[in-house]
């Protein structure tokens, strides 16, 4: 049987067309994104358990056979997959450090978790970090203290990770392009440092701008040598005392130092 639309009709019935195939588009999509953030949850799930194991293999080193539940949480919240460029995304979650560009990289989520939990920082400190890279070490502390300031030595980087971090939503992080052996002392004093990068020795600029009762995790040694994680912790009366804690390889810090 033929049956003849009128016009009107015929208007009405693509009409409908169009809403029913926007409408399906957009279950499609939300599906997609959906699919998608279930698989990042999954995989960071995974890398929380990868960082609880090597806390118990390294516990005699760091005194802790548990991270801090709030460094755990922190790190369940930063996706990772944002700070690594889009073909690593798979393998984001890891837990191994990835390559960034300009000779750096991402820092393996134990060591990130490691050197945030050392810091025992608290919700209304202000932390510097030397080495900003990607942005992801500042996006985990941005997660626990009131403001972040991170100072990032080659311009790309501090660049991009500026944008990133700002389209993530972390209003609490500012970059600077400069040389963080000297800190930022406009900013100073701070709560906790934190250097991302093998320094040849401790930086006395950044010892001056450590608040008294506060603390620095910061990697020492050169490219070659061993490396050692140090805590440095400067008490109420100004006294400096350090200590080793792990072996560790990082990239060296660079500068007019």
């Amino acid at each position: 049987m033929h049956v003849s639309l009128h016009r009107g009709q015929r208007r009405g019935a693509q009409w409908v067309q169009s809403v029913c195939l926007v409408m399906l588009t957009v279950v499609f999509s939300s599906s997609i994104d959906s699919a998608g953030a279930d698989q990042y949850q999954r995989l960071r799930a995974g890398m929380l358990d990868a960082i609880r194991a090597d806390y118990q293999d390294t516990a005699v080193y760091i005194d802790k056979e548990k991270a801090d539940p709030r460094v755990l949480a922190a790190m369940g919240q930063v996706p990772r997959h944002e700070f690594v460029a889009e073909n690593l995304r798979d393998v984001a979650y890891e837990n191994r450090p990835l390559p960034i560009g300009h000779g750096q990289t991402i820092s393996q989520p134990y060591i990130v978790a490691v050197m945030t939990d050392l810091l025992s920082v608290q919700a209304d400190d202000r932390v510097l970090e030397v080495g900003t890279g990607s942005g992801y070490q500042a996006a985990v502390l941005a997660e626990l203290v009131s403001h972040m300031y991170s100072i990032e030595i080659i311009q790309p980087l501090a660049t991009q990770a500026e944008k990133r971090l700002q389209g993530l939503g972390y209003k609490n992080v500012t970059i600077r392009h400069g040389d963080g052996y000297y800190g930022w002392e406009e900013q100073a004093p701070f709560d906790a440092i934190v250097v991302t990068a093998a320094a040849g020795h401790v930086p006395p600029p950044l010892i001056a701008q450590l608040k008294p009762g506060g603390r620095m995790v910061i990697p020492v040694g050169t490219r070659f040598l061993v490396q050692e994680l140090l805590m440095v912790v400067k008490d109420n009366d100004g006294s400096v005392s350090t200590r080793q804690l792990l072996p560790v390889r990082f990239v060296p810090l660079t500068g007019g130092h």
